[in-house]
């Protein structure tokens, strides 16, 4: 049972963010400071990118632990109220990653996906294997 009233709950929900999250932010900053230009959030690039090198085709995305269903099959079950809803929901965000990531490797693109807890743990890391793949595809 949800302890929030319906209007809570949709208050709480429109209030998750989907472009500039703090992870992606984090990453971009990381990416800046290394004099590597790219798009942000590109409308024009399947699945849109939150971070794309359009001429390098390179396609970066920053994914949320909870929206694009990290450790899935374990954490599914932690899911306590409107189940059938949340479950389909992540299930299919997590197809439709696959979607993306099939459609745009088919088309000539790399795609690099990252989740959360490892931008906010080794940014640096993460800009490391974002700047290998720009020089390579360069």
């Amino acid at each position: 049972m949800d302890k929030l009233t319906p209007e809570q709950r949709h208050k709480n929900m429109q209030a998750v963010k989907n472009k500039d999250s703090k992870i992606e932010c984090l990453l971009r900053h990381e990416l800046w400071n290394r004099g590597l230009r790219y798009r942000k959030n590109v409308n024009s690039v399947f699945g849109h990118p939150d971070i794309a090198f359009i001429g390098k085709k390179v396609a970066v995305f920053c994914d949320s632990e909870f929206w694009h269903g990290y450790d899935w099959e374990k954490r599914k079950n932690d899911i306590k109220s409107n189940k059938e809803f949340w479950i389909s929901k992540i299930e299919r965000n997590i197809a439709r990653d696959e979607e993306v990531n099939t459609y745009l490797t088919s088309h000539g693109w790399t795609v690099l996906r990252f989740w959360g807890k490892q931008i906010q743990k080794d940014a640096a890391g993460c800009a490391d294997l974002i700047e290998e793949e720009v020089n390579r595809n360069g």
